[in-house]
């Protein structure tokens, strides 16, 4: 019985070792700060401080804050100079940012999920948007 007991446990731990590395791997979450660092934080700054007169700061900004799905149609659609978003991040990197952004430099607004990305993207047709108001969107 003992004998019996060991090779069964043997097996279990070779299974749960092996299911590791993929669940791992799953589990590993965008780095929304990467992100931010490689599409906003030209125009916003490192610091999310902006640029005075030119590009809003996203540290302490009440907008940021805010509602999470008006971020997300911001972001998707563009703002003023803000290019548009929706044809070049995909909805779980622009959650991570928003994120990010949301709870970076000292701001405490909670987290936007992948979902709710898509449900804004679907609902505010940000890609028709694109296209017919902003054919040669840069950034």
């Amino acid at each position: 019985m003992k004998a019996r007991f060991s090779v069964l446990s043997a097996g279990l731990l070779a299974v749960s070792a092996l299911a590791g590395p993929a669940q791992q791997a799953q589990a590993q979450a965008i780095d929304g700060q990467a992100v931010f660092a490689a599409n906003c934080a030209a125009c916003h700054q490192a610091g999310g401080t902006g640029i005075p007169g030119a590009f809003p700061a996203l540290k302490g900004n009440k907008f940021v804050a805010g509602d999470g799905n008006l971020v997300i149609a911001t972001v998707l659609k563009g703002r003023g100079g803000m290019p548009t978003f929706a044809d070049s991040i995909d909805d779980a990197h622009l959650a991570a940012v928003i994120s990010y952004v949301r709870g970076a430099w000292g701001n405490t607004a909670g987290a936007v999920t992948t979902e709710q990305v898509a449900a804004e993207r679907s609902a505010s047709k940000a890609g028709d948007v694109i296209k017919k108001d902003q054919p040669t969107n840069v950034h």
